[in-house]
């Protein structure tokens, strides 16, 4: 390594997973072409690398926040590309990080141009899910099962339900640092070709778990929820009461894949999914988004989740590339079941070049990966640069929504059993 280059990360190189670094080089001879690189290990071993290639100014240096990358993993200006654009070697590759307990541990390093054993500087990014003072707490009712994020202080603070379709813990965490109650669910606990009907009954033991904690404030309870957790959400807010709140990203606008119950019986038939109306790419991923029913046909009617019936706020998301749901066209029909029965509780954002899988910011692009739900390599959908772009956007409007909607005061806390 040369003992005059350096590399910084601003503020700080310790920071929460969801905050921008600016990345800092000095040192360089002047008009020095370098290449910049970041690199970080998965759960579950897995290694993510990126690349790209600058050239410092006349005075030897780069600033990531004001410079281009001239070729490799992006090109242009992308303050945080070296970690949006993060890749494993082999295909279809998701980055897993759900254990909010430990960082995501990323190392920034510039090298010689075209030389990766030619180190001129290194520097270690530990991006944390789970800020100070805020605790985890795995939590087991007697029909569910999750872990409880709770801010520091006395809150009150207001409380949202996070269903995943599988359990993690990076968007609850996350929202926790952001002064919310967070209690993350997973929609499958269970091998999916195990499940065989959904028991809503679970869900609203969730709901009523987190109305009960003591530094809980607010009147009614939010929900953040993504693809098959979706139609969880939508379900909870049309038959369950104290949601006051929605988030639906990239989800479906019926039940799918099992029938729905609640108080012992079925209340929605589902979509069903037929693997023959898949489309194979030669990568080896597929897409599924017309495997599933068509909730709009005239025979799937029954599956529809009755929105019409909630009382609270809905925040639809659609990415409009994504290859998993036809999510645009279920909001729209959302949006039209509603203005047909008089309703404007709601609003929309949609997002061109985004794919199906958006998570917080700057967390590796997936493009293709396993789906443990159908169990398919599945194609996502999305460009890179607009799916980050789009992941920044949407992290700032939850956060805007369920302040705005989620109201909570001191006289509203109280002790709770």
């Amino acid at each position: 390594m040369s003992s005059q280059v350096r590399l910084r990360l601003l503020p700080s190189a310790r920071c929460l997973f969801d905050q921008p670094v600016q990345v800092k080089v000095e040192g360089l001879r002047s008009r020095q072409v370098v290449t910049m690189r970041a690199r970080s290990t998965d759960e579950k071993g897995v290694v993510f690398s990126s690349s790209a290639t600058y050239r410092a100014d006349g005075s030897g240096k780069i600033d990531l926040l004001r410079d281009p990358s001239l070729s490799g993993s992006y090109v242009g200006v992308e303050p945080m590309g070296l970690l949006w654009s993060m890749k494993a070697d082999a295909l279809h590759k998701y980055f897993f990080k759900d254990n909010a307990l430990q960082p995501h541990v990323v190392k920034f390093s510039v090298h010689e141009e075209g030389r990766e054993d030619r180190m001129l500087a290194e520097v270690t990014n530990e991006r944390l899910l789970i800020g100070n003072g805020v605790s985890r707490v795995p939590v087991k009712g007697r029909n569910f099962q999750g872990v409880l994020f709770t801010p520091p202080g006395q809150g009150p603070f207001p409380a949202v339900l996070d269903v995943s379709t599988f359990a993690s813990e990076k968007r609850a965490s996350l929202l926790a640092n952001k002064g919310f109650v967070v209690l993350a669910v997973p929609v499958y606990t269970d091998k999916p070709h195990n499940v065989k009907q959904t028991n809503l009954d679970h869900f609203k033991e969730a709901v009523d778990f987190l109305q009960q904690q003591p530094k809980v404030g607010s009147k009614g309870v939010g929900i953040v929820s993504q693809s098959k957790g979706g139609e969880i959400a939508l379900s909870l807010v049309a038959f369950v009461p104290g949601v006051e709140a929605t988030v639906w990203i990239n989800g479906c606008s019926a039940v799918s894949l099992v029938p729905l119950y609640y108080e012992n019986q079925q209340i929605i038939p589902p979509l069903l999914f037929d693997t023959n109306k898949m489309i194979h790419t030669e990568s080896g991923a597929s897409i599924i988004k017309y495997g599933l029913g068509n909730p709009l046909a005239e025979k799937n009617k029954g599956s529809l989740v009755p929105i019409e019936q909630a009382k609270g706020r809905f925040l639809f998301v659609a990415a409009e590339d994504d290859h998993c749901w036809d999510t645009k066209a279920c909001m729209d029909q959302m949006v039209e079941r509603l203005k047909h029965h008089g309703k404007e509780n709601f609003e929309t954002v949609r997002y061109p070049g985004a794919g199906h899988l958006m998570e917080p910011p700057y967390s590796p692009y997936c493009p293709s990966s396993f789906s443990g739900v159908i169990s398919y390599v599945v194609l996502w959908g999305g460009e890179a640069r607009a799916h980050a772009a789009a992941e920044v956007h949407l992290w700032s409007k939850i956060q805007e929504f369920f302040k705005t909607h989620l109201s909570c005061d001191a006289a509203q806390t109280k002790p709770k059993l």
